[in-house]
């Protein structure tokens, strides 16, 4: 038996799944980190393994790149749809910084992929091959299905263009989240819809019609928290076994951690779907294995830096690391110092979140434990090097350096309520709330971050090694899940300057402890 609660006890929401033969493919959104568009792989729809990204990076401007001050957080690519026909991979989502809804295609699912746009914006779509015809639905309340051009460049001309689904009831957060799907000759369209009255909370959708151009009927089919704050469990579309079994592929909202991944059964009455089990999702799961003994490489995972450069000279990091934005290149290596990720700065900045070149991962639930070591002797004056809990009420520690002697230093970034869900106005400037400092003099530091999400704690705590032990450092920081970010927790490895650029520091022995 396997816990399904939640299925990934980690941030990948909006996912969509397939089978092609024996093997499970799931894609997920990815927003702000780059590469982007994370496609995890399994044999079993239980235990997953991250198999490539989709891109390096989509459009290099100067908010994807953390430049002039801009940023492009809780934007990027949303809500991707990945379907496989005639031989070929198929990906399609809509970037809400660019406004432009993207296309990739290759006939390996590892790429090389082939980029190209559909004329439009079309939010959280969802792509239909339906024999020679090709199809999106999408939209927000209204639910749009729109035919398109036999090279998916963008609408028919004469083609079919209707709405089919409108939500009517009093909802906080209308129909949207599509996934379209022909399943025995009839077409499926799952929604998510959020009620304002009743249970408050997230419910999954389905509805139906014999053809494109008839009626579409349909109800909520799941509305389950899994006991969990009333986060109801939604979004996603289904997907059936070499033996015939059929699941869905939901998310939840669970707090700091993000939205994580949770697999329902799903059964079959009078050619409509029945998600779970009397209305619930079972806490546990037992799916059969298409490859008995695969062994899954982590989600998440622990990292030397002792990398070999490929032929071209470029650097391939474990894919378990993304870079918060598109990385600069040329301020970052692996093989300067082996065994050491050396990031250095070429311009200042006025807090973490514009820190550039740096490198995260997802934190795993229920907790997080991880340590590093720095080596900050090559910082300069105001520079900070340190590992941080990365979101919008960001908490961090870091070496420095004032005038000519070194510290550890804890600062956060502590929720203001007047700044609502969607985080500051234009954008965090502000450099954060030093919160307390020791000083140092050895400029190789080790530090560590513990980021408790069990039961929706929500806390971190931040240490620094004396000697032997573990000494905490700064009060325990709230995290929060909110909009500005709209993404889980990670931890982050980063190096800015504030007063003059150039420094660099060395990152050694990542180490994940559980």
């Amino acid at each position: 038996m396997h816990k399904n609660d939640p299925l990934i006890y980690s941030d990948f929401p909006d996912p969509d799944v397939i089978r092609v033969d024996d093997t499970y493919y799931m894609i997920s959104t990815t927003m702000h980190m780059f590469p982007g568009g994370v496609i995890l792989r399994s044999y079993d729809l239980l235990n997953w393994e991250i198999l490539t990204y989709v891109f390096d990076e989509l459009d290099r401007n100067s908010a994807s790149k953390l430049e002039e001050g801009q940023n492009i957080y809780g934007q990027g690519m949303w809500a991707p749809s990945m379907r496989y026909h005639n031989g070929r991979f198929y990906i399609c989502f809509a970037a809400n910084d660019t406004r432009k809804t993207y296309l990739y295609q290759s006939e390996q699912i590892t790429g090389p992929w082939e980029k190209s746009e559909i004329a439009g914006f079309y939010h959280d779509s969802s792509l239909l091959f339906d024999e020679d015809r090709i199809f999106l639905v999408y939209g927000n309340t209204q639910i749009h299905l729109t035919e398109l051009l036999s090279d998916l460049s963008g609408p028919k001309p004469d083609g079919l263009d209707r709405i089919i689904i409108t939500d009517q009831d009093h909802v906080s957060l209308g129909y949207e989240g599509s996934h379209i799907q022909k399943i025995n000759g009839k077409y499926y369209v799952f929604l998510v819809h959020w009620l304002a009255d009743g249970t408050k909370r997230r419910t999954q959708a389905c509805f139906v019609s014999d053809s494109l151009e008839g009626i579409f009927t349909g109800k909520d089919v799941l509305d389950d928290d899994h006991g969990f704050q009333n986060a109801g469990i939604a979004q996603g579309g289904l997907v059936d076994t070499p033996e015939g079994d059929w699941y869905a592929m939901l998310f939840q909202d669970h707090g700091a951690i993000g939205r994580c991944p949770v697999l329902v059964p799903v059964e079959w009455e009078n050619d409509f779907p029945v998600f779970g089990y009397e209305g619930k999702v079972p806490l546990e799961l037992e799916v059969r294995s298409t490859k008995q003994n695969h062994s899954y490489a982590p989600l998440t995972d622990s990292d030397s830096f002792s990398y070999e450069p490929n032929p071209d000279g470029s650097v391939s990091l474990k894919n378990v690391w993304q870079w918060n934005h598109i990385p600069d290149n040329s301020l970052w290596s692996v093989t300067d110092k082996p065994g050491a990720l050396r990031v250095t700065t070429k311009e200042t900045c006025t807090n973490v979140v514009m820190a550039k070149n740096m490198l995260t991962q997802r934190m795993m639930g229920p907790v997080s434990d991880i340590t590093v070591q720095i080596d900050a002797s090559k910082i300069n004056e105001g520079d900070f090097s340190g590992i941080c809990a990365l979101q919008g009420c960001y908490g961090w520690i870091a070496v420095t350096k004032r005038d000519g002697q070194y510290s550890i230093v804890m600062t956060e970034k502590e929720l203001d309520p007047d700044e609502g869900i969607w985080g500051p106005e234009g954008g965090d400037k502000s450099p954060g709330t030093e919160q307390a400092s020791v000083s140092v003099t050895d400029t190789s530091v080790e530090l560590r971050i513990v980021a408790d999400f069990t039961d929706g704690i929500d806390e971190v705590r931040f240490f620094y090694k004396n000697e032997n032990d573990w000494k905490q450092l700064g009060p325990v920081h709230k995290l929060y899940f909110r909009l500005d970010h709209f993404m889980g927790c990670r931890v982050g490895l980063f190096l800015y300057s504030t007063q003059k650029p150039g420094g660099s520091a060395d990152f050694m022995n990542y180490c994940i402890i559980r």
